[in-house]
């Protein structure tokens, strides 16, 4: 008898999937966006449109300068798996929708862990009205992300 999947792992599974499609030579990952259990969009790390991939190159600004994972992201040509679902889906299916996040280091094949947007990342997700998201690290209410230094955390609407 075939154990059934839960929900989180099978869209977990699913935002895997589009990361096998990521175009960094560092870490690939794809994200997707879920509303009343329907997928919304997907995406993927990737060069803009008519733009080289880093893969397509064979080199990476960042490796160049040995800059570590999690830093300096402006010298990546690559727009994150997270801002391409975003980009790719109307803002009324985003409102309290649940976007999953996973992705794969890609020397060692490894999922990576901790998996949490970048602070760039966490904007755009505040502000397309996504309610929480699902890594393969754990579950963020995104409204804890909404804060500033110096007063309470409030809502987002």
């Amino acid at each position: 008898m075939t154990v059934r999947i839960s929900k989180n792992d099978y869209y977990l599974n699913i935002a895997l999937e589009c990361s096998r499609r990521g175009t960094c030579l560092r870490r690939n990952f794809g994200a997707i966006i879920v509303k009343n259990n329907q997928i919304v969009s997907t995406g993927y790390v990737g060069a803009p449109r008519g733009r080289a991939n880093c893969c397509d190159l064979g080199k990476c600004k960042r490796n160049e300068l040995n800059v570590p994972h999690g830093e300096r992201y402006e010298l990546c040509r690559s727009v994150h798996a997270e801002m391409n679902a975003i980009i790719s889906a109307a803002r009324w299916d985003m409102i309290d929708a649940t976007m999953y996040i996973n992705g794969f280091d890609v020397e060692t094949g490894e999922i990576v862990h901790p998996c949490v947007p970048c602070e760039m990342c966490k904007r755009l997700i505040i502000n397309a009205g996504i309610e929480s998201v699902i890594t393969p690290s754990g579950f963020y209410d995104v409204r804890d992300w909404v804060w500033d230094e110096g007063k309470d955390k409030y809502s987002l609407r």
